[in-house]
């Protein structure tokens, strides 16, 4: 296999990766349930990821501002998808988690995108299908946020 520049390398992933997202974010949407916003989704699949979440974390995230968010967060929390909890090291700080409903609305809705990726990926034969899973593990760790990085070293 021919060397190939980390600028190349770069252009492939830039190429590719917005064409999987499409794919990812059209799975998940059509799995989000009913009356789930894709901003409240977002906000969900964030917590998934981001367990005790402030608030304010949850805005930078989405994009919106903190009165929008808490407006968002109150639409979840009342259809018990979401908590507000006083987080264990400071009471003062309310903390953000998914309750076991919220929890199994993203995790099927991530069933559903691992599905239509796996029917995308079938077209690969299975040296094709490990290589591919091989690129995606020495990825992840480059991309991971720090906090996550630091949660799997």
């Amino acid at each position: 296999m021919e060397a190939f520049s980390s600028k190349a390398c770069a252009s492939e992933v830039l190429d590719t990766v917005p064409f999987i997202m499409q794919s990812v974010r059209v799975h998940m949407r059509r799995s989000r349930g009913p009356g789930i916003s894709v901003p409240q989704f977002r906000v969900l699949t964030y917590l998934n990821r981001t367990d005790g979440a402030s608030l304010s974390a949850v805005a930078d995230r989405v994009g919106l501002s903190l009165p929008a968010t808490s407006r968002l967060v109150d639409g979840l929390v009342a259809r018990n998808l979401v908590r507000r909890e006083h987080s264990q090291e400071d009471r003062r700080r309310i903390v953000l988690r998914l309750t076991a409903e919220g929890r199994g609305l993203v995790h099927g809705a991530r069933a559903a995108a691992q599905a239509g990726l796996a029917e995308a990926l079938e077209n690969l034969t299975p040296s094709q299908r490990a290589q591919a899973a091989q690129a995606m593990a020495l990825l992840r760790p480059l991309f991971l946020p720090h906090e996550a990085r630091l949660k799997e070293e």
